[in-house]
């Protein structure tokens, strides 16, 4: 389900820069139905190309097959993304909040935390910079929470970490966006006025319900406009499992 909605916020003709996983597999999913003109940026490794099989990682040398260009990560970062050429990115981490912040860095206070982990790479580059941005997360209430630990990937209001004031993340230069998270239990968007997240679409077919949803979150969430998700379809499923992923990486069922 996942996989699916992911895929289906996609549009065609956009370029998407994409990692492996969910946003790969979603991304190829959208390429081989109703988004066939995307392009897709597999971050600093290929620029357009078609892979025949999914790849492991973004250093597997399938995934640069009938790419025109493999650009370094400075081209990435500088002559794409700063240029306004990556019309969505996507983005996951260890806890993201109701603006859509995103914390990949640290549990726990940053000079002494009680964990760490590999902090932003391009992650800041991409939500600070690309048109907007689809965020990937296990919905758990300590992923889902009222404030994450340290904005390593900024979202619509970033806390002033002096003062403890929401800075809207226009007044910083940042354009764009978070537009949505797809989760384990359904689809969350944000409010185009209060920029606070809510719950669009929950998997019914999984057994999921805006209770559920509302339990599993770390803060309160509008479930007042949640519909469930529209299931699979036979065609996306068979093009899952014969085209984008007929190894059975992703696609288990």
């Amino acid at each position: 389900m996942m996989v699916v909605a992911a895929s289906r916020l996609l549009q065609n003709g956009e370029m998407a820069l994409v990692g492996t996983g969910i946003p790969l597999v979603g991304a190829m999913l959208a390429k081989h139905t109703h988004a066939p003109e995307m392009v897709l940026v597999m971050e600093a490794v290929a620029f357009d190309s078609r892979p025949l099989a999914l790849p492991f990682c973004v250093a597997d040398p399938r995934g640069v097959y009938r790419t025109p260009w493999t650009p370094t990560a400075v081209e990435v970062m500088g002559q794409l993304l700063q240029n306004r050429r990556i019309d969505v990115g996507f983005l996951g981490g260890a806890q993201v909040d109701k603006y859509g912040n995103i914390n990949s860095t640290c549990m726990g206070p940053y000079l002494r935390p009680h964990k760490r982990f590999e902090g932003s790479g391009g992650a800041m580059d991409i939500a600070a910079m690309a048109g907007r941005t689809i965020i990937i997360m296990i919905h758990e209430q300590r992923r889902f929470v009222e404030q994450v630990d340290y904005i390593t990937s900024p979202g619509w209001k970033c806390r002033d970490y002096r003062t403890g004031k929401l800075i809207d993340r226009r007044e910083l230069g940042m354009w764009g966006g978070p537009y949505a998270v797809v989760s384990t239990m359904g689809v969350m968007k944000f409010d185009d006025g209060t920029h606070e997240m809510y719950l669009a679409e929950y998997f019914e077919d999984l057994g999921i319900t805006p209770q559920v949803v509302r339990e599993n979150t770390g803060f309160t969430i509008d479930v007042s406009r949640a519909k469930p998700a529209a299931p699979p379809l036979l065609e996306e499923l068979h093009v899952l499992r014969t085209v984008v992923d007929p190894e059975g990486i992703y696609m288990k069922y």
